[in-house]
């Protein structure tokens, strides 16, 4: 079947996972914004020094399931920031807030920033005094929908999840949700398992809204192999007999291409980032979270902008755009944990229980207080 959806870059949405902002006047909680009439480079070179002086040492959590899933950012701000030491530590987020959690209540806070898929996490954390006010270099021209208005929080860039398809199957390749259901697809079909991620989850939540839970049942009889993460799932696409995924942003590994349906319903978010009120180096969380959000980072980004004066990616619409996806609607189905947790319980009947260890940590080093990725405690 022929298809005129647009196809997006194979590059893996989840490597943007570091992006975060920060400004150059923020001493203190209170601050404002940096004067518009300074250039952003300008502030960015303020902040640098700050960090230098203060150490020039950066901890971030970023929520993936792979890692070394965020070094290209950490390598792209070192680059540009060589006097910096900075250790990304990637693992999925509802593993890095409860670490999160466990550090703000012992009062052992070894993180600086973080950027997590955990949208809710935010407001409370704000509300419970957890996280730095500060408004980052580029914070005017952050969509207002995505960033917290007292400037304790904002999305940092969005992440898509979409069609995965093997490049072999062409103009062939499955187009919308249904698609997936025909009888060529049986048992080539690879998924992340929707009650082990939420982004996933609300993927899947949309699809039995739309078309039912008999569409989940029809989906079983495919016989589709679940896997934990979403690098995972779309890795497999284009290897051993497997062809398609949704639900995932896709590999580069040249055996597939990620494409977004023209009607059924697909995911998009702001991975939102924040500056924990407690962090150990504050200059260097700033500098990072305004590098992030500055102009220059984000026109030069895969993926859509968290700013407004930066267009979308070429043969894409705006992100607020898509009749069929809203990028706000992973937030507001996060908010309400309780119902959240009825439809993952009713969906594990369906798809069984999570099984396999965590792929952003296999061997279980990262523990409570990591400061690097080979689990080393702060």
């Amino acid at each position: 079947m022929k298809s005129t959806r647009k196809v997006w870059a194979t590059a893996v949405a989840l490597g943007v996972l570091a992006a975060s902002g920060a400004t150059v006047a923020a001493a203190t909680p209170s601050a404002r914004p940096a004067s518009q009439s300074a250039s952003e480079d300008a502030q960015l070179q303020k902040l640098y020094k700050e960090a230098v002086a203060e150490g020039g040492r950066l901890v971030v959590y970023a929520g993936g399931d792979k890692p070394g899933q965020a070094d290209y950012l950490k390598n792209a701000f070192v680059k540009q920031f060589p006097k910096m030491k900075v250790d990304t530590v990637v693992d999925f987020s509802k593993n890095h807030d409860a670490r999160l959690d466990n550090q703000i209540a012992e009062h052992k806070v070894v993180a600086d920033v973080v950027h997590l898929q955990t949208l809710d996490d935010f407001p409370r954390w704000k509300k419970e005094g957890a996280l730095e006010k500060y408004k980052p270099v580029g914070w005017n021209k952050v969509y207002d929908k995505i960033k917290d208005k007292d400037g304790y929080y904002t999305g940092l860039y969005f992440i898509g999840f979409a069609d995965v398809t093997a490049t072999t199957l062409g103009s062939n390749a499955p187009v919308e949700a249904k698609d997936f259901l025909k009888p060529e697809y049986k048992n080539k079909l690879v998924f992340t398992y929707p009650n082990d991620d939420d982004a996933v989850l609300y993927y899947f939540k949309q699809l039995t809204d739309k078309y039912g839970f008999d569409y989940l049942k029809k989906l079983r009889a495919q016989n589709p192999k679940f896997v934990r993460g979403t690098a995972d799932a779309a890795a497999q696409v284009g290897k051993d007999g497997y062809v398609a995924n949704f639900a995932s942003s896709g590999s580069s590994s040249g055996l597939s291409k990620t494409s977004i349906p023209e009607k059924s319903p697909w995911v998009a978010w702001p991975q939102t980032g924040a500056i924990l009120k407690d962090a150990q180096h504050k200059a260097a969380a700033k500098l990072y979270m305004s590098w992030i959000l500055s102009k220059q980072y984000q026109q030069n980004a895969y993926g859509w902008s968290a700013r407004t004066d930066v267009p979308a990616p070429a043969g894409r619409k705006g992100i607020f755009d898509y009749q069929n996806m809203n990028p706000l609607g992973l937030g507001k189905f996060m908010s309400d944990r309780a119902a959240l947790d009825r439809y993952k319980a009713r969906i594990s009947l369906y798809v069984g229980d999570v099984k396999g260890t965590d792929p952003a940590d296999p061997d279980g080093r990262l523990g409570l207080y990591p400061v690097d990725q080979n689990g080393t405690q702060g």
